[in-house]
């Protein structure tokens, strides 16, 4: 029961939508993934469980009466522990991080900052699903300055394109997200859904799309994966915003995340790192049925 308790409090099914976050930033830096993406993926992971356990730490009033099943109003988690375990996974991250390089230290630093923030801060402000856009868009330049050997301001120019696509998308899913709870808003599914359709096109019509038939083929089918995981759960979301609707439209849009980082990568000419990123899905999808993303 402990071990079921910690895979809900870290939604360890979300867990799959991260490695692609650096290996798309290795492809966009120009770079096939080393020992540093390895390191930066590392630490990645860290952060983003470390954000998972502090949101239910911050958030353990008000999941009391909206979820009281979630690990910690229920007590199968003590606060303390969820405390102690995000502080935990920040520290480890960053090690992680250091290992990779400065440039990427430097990285790490700013996203630990904006995921305390946006938990402990921001969360219910309107700067909330700003704050979870950059931090996703920092995760991916995290993989592209530890991996590229460019100066890593050079790299980090070249990754910003990709890096705001990414965060197009979450701050679009967790704009959605605010209303999981209760439902009952239409527009924020209504404009997600259009978001999710302009990305899309974003992806395929960029100038720089690679010139080989087979990676453009490539990237086309990927896009099309992305546009159908995220567009038809808002759709329904749209069409009935209810709790259940709305969550499972949150669930597909953090899922959708995984064919987005690998369209990229084809973007950037890494068909192998889209390929490989694209790999993660089955696994996503299978956890998702056992342990909620949300």
């Amino acid at each position: 029961m402990t071990a079921r308790a910690w895979a809900e409090l870290l939604r360890v099914s979300a867990l799959f939508t991260v490695p692609g976050d650096a290996l798309a930033g290795a492809a966009v830096a120009g770079r096939r993934p080393d020992r540093s993406t390895a390191l930066a993926m590392g630490a990645s992971l860290c952060l983003y469980e470390a954000g998972m356990a502090l949101n239910d730490w911050a958030d353990r009033d008000e999941d009391a009466v909206d979820r009281p099943h979630r690990p910690i109003p229920s007590g199968r988690i003590t606060s303390r522990a969820a405390l102690t375990a995000a502080g935990a996974l920040t520290g480890a991250g960053l090690v992680l991080a250091a290992r990779a390089g400065r440039p990427a230290l430097g990285v790490a630093t700013a996203l630990a900052a904006t995921v305390w923030a946006y938990d402990l801060r921001l969360k219910h402000t309107p700067a909330g699903p700003a704050a979870m856009a950059a931090a996703r868009s920092l995760d991916l330049l995290l993989g592209a300055t530890a991996t590229g050997r460019d100066p890593a301001l050079r790299a980090t120019r070249t990754a910003l394109p990709a890096a705001a696509l990414l965060g197009a998308h979450t701050y679009a899913v967790t704009s959605v997200s605010r209303h999981e709870a209760r439902g009952g808003s239409i527009t924020a599914p209504a404009t997600a859904l259009i978001a999710a359709t302009g990305i899309a096109g974003a992806v395929v019509h960029e100038r720089r799309a690679p010139r080989t038939a087979p990676t453009r083929l490539l990237l086309a089918a990927l896009t099309g994966a992305y546009l159908r995981t995220a567009a038809r759960p808002l759709t329904h979301a749209v069409l009935n915003p209810s709790p259940p609707l709305t969550q499972r439209a949150v669930g597909s849009g953090i899922r959708a995340m995984i064919p987005l980082q690998a369209a990229l990568a084809a973007r950037a000419g890494a068909p192998g790192a889209a390929l490989a990123v694209m790999g993660l899905v089955p696994l996503a999808r299978a956890l998702s049925r056992k342990v909620s993303p949300t």
